[in-house]
C-alpha cells in the first residue's frame, strides 16, 4: 500500500509539473501574440467613438442609443456563418438592388433593410411574408405584384425591389424621415403611428417600442457597418468565395401557358432545377396564361 502511495505521488507531481509548464507557455504565447493555431480567437468590443448614421441620419449621441447598437454589433459580428452568408450573397444581389434604389431616389443603405428582412434569400415568415422585402400578399398585391398560385413576384428580385421602393417612398413621405419609415417597415404603418401618438413621442429614439422594433433600426445600423467594411470585425473573404452573379443567361418571352416547366427546361437545353433557380417567382411546376405575357430567365449551358 506504501509503494502504491508513493507511485501516485510521483505521478500527480509529474503531472502537476506539465500543467504548469503548459500554463506558463500558453500565457507567453498569448501575452507575445505567438499562437498560430485556431485558439484562442481574438473577442473584441465594437468600436463605438464614431457618429453613426442611418440613411444619412445620424443615430443620438445618448448612453442609451450606444447600448442598444452595441448589443446589435456584438450579435451581429460574432454570428459568424450568418454574418459570413450575407456577405458572400450581397457580391450576388447588390448591384441590381443598390441600381434599382438609385433610380428611385431611396437611399443606398435600404440594401441592407433586404438584408435584415431575408438574409437575402427568398424566405416565408410566419406571418406569410415572403421573398427578400417580406411583403404580405395584400401589400405586395398593393405596390403592383402579381401574386398567386402559379406566380408570385415577391420573389423576384428586381419586380419586388422596385415595390419595396415605392413604399418606402410612401413611408418617408408619411414620416418625414428615413429613420421612422424603416421602423415602420418593421412594425406597420399603422401601429407605429398608433405608438407615437401614444407616447407623444416623434422620433424612434424615443419610443418605447416591442421588442424587435425597437432594435430594428440599430440592427440595419449593425449589418451596414459589419457589411461595408467586413475587414474590421474580423471578416476576411477572398473575391472569388464570394457568390457569382447570375448573369449567364438570355430571356424568352412566355405568352402561352406552359404545361410543364421541366419540358419548357429541358427544350431550351436546361434542367428543372436551374430554370425555377433563375425565376423563383414561378411557384408552380406549370403556368396558366390569360393576359399577361412574362420574361422568362433561361441560363446558358
Amino acid at each position: 500500500m506504501d509503494r502504491l502511495i508513493v507511485r501516485f505521488g510521483l505521478v500527480a507531481s509529474v503531472l502537476a509539473m506539465f500543467l504548469i509548464f503548459i500554463s506558463s507557455y500558453a500565457g507567453d504565447a498569448v501575452g507575445n501574440n505567438e499562437i498560430t493555431g485556431p485558439l484562442p480567437q481574438i473577442v473584441k468590443a465594437p468600436n463605438l467613438n464614431k457618429q453613426f448614421n442611418w440613411a444619412g441620419e445620424n443615430v443620438p449621441n445618448t448612453p442609451d442609443a450606444k447600448e442598444r447598437l452595441d448589443t446589435e454589433l456584438l450579435s451581429n459580428s460574432y454570428y459568424h456563418s450568418s454574418t459570413l452568408q450575407y456577405i458572400k450573397r450581397a457580391n450576388r444581389f447588390f448591384p441590381t438592388i443598390e441600381r434599382i434604389l438609385a433610380e428611385h431616389g431611396i437611399p443606398d443603405d435600404f440594401k441592407y433593410l433586404a438584408v435584415a428582412e431575408s438574409g437575402l434569400l427568398n424566405v416565408s415568415s410566419h406571418a406569410s411574408a415572403k421573398g427578400f422585402w417580406q411583403f404580405r400578399k395584400l401589400a405586395g398585391k398593393e405596390y403592383g405584384l402579381e401574386i398567386n398560385d402559379e406566380v408570385d413576384e415577391r420573389f423576384h428580385v428586381v419586380k419586388a425591389t422596385t415595390a419595396a421602393c415605392k413604399y418606402l417612398n410612401w413611408l418617408h413621405r408619411k414620416f418625414g424621415n428615413w429613420t421612422d419609415a424603416s421602423a415602420a417597415y418593421n412594425v406597420g404603418p399603422t401601429a407605429y403611428k398608433r405608438q407615437m401618438k401614444a407616447q407623444n413621442e416623434a422620433s424612434f429614439y424615443d419610443l418605447n417600442l416591442n421588442r424587435e422594433t425597437s432594435k430594428y433600426v440599430f440592427r440595419l445600423i449593425a449589418i451596414k457597418e459589419i457589411m461595408s467594411q467586413p475587414e474590421q470585425f474580423g471578416f476576411y473573404i477572398d473575391p472569388e468565395e464570394k457568390y457569382q452573379p447570375m448573369d449567364n443567361y438570355y430571356e424568352v418571352e412566355v405568352a402561352e401557358s406552359v404545361k410543364n416547366w421541366g419540358d419548357f427546361a429541358h427544350t431550351h437545353g436546361t434542367t428543372y432545377r436551374e430554370l425555377k433557380r433563375y425565376n423563383p417567382w414561378l411557384r408552380d411546376n406549370h403556368l396558366t396564361v390569360i393576359k399577361n405575357r412574362y420574361l422568362v430567365k433561361v441560363p446558358r449551358s
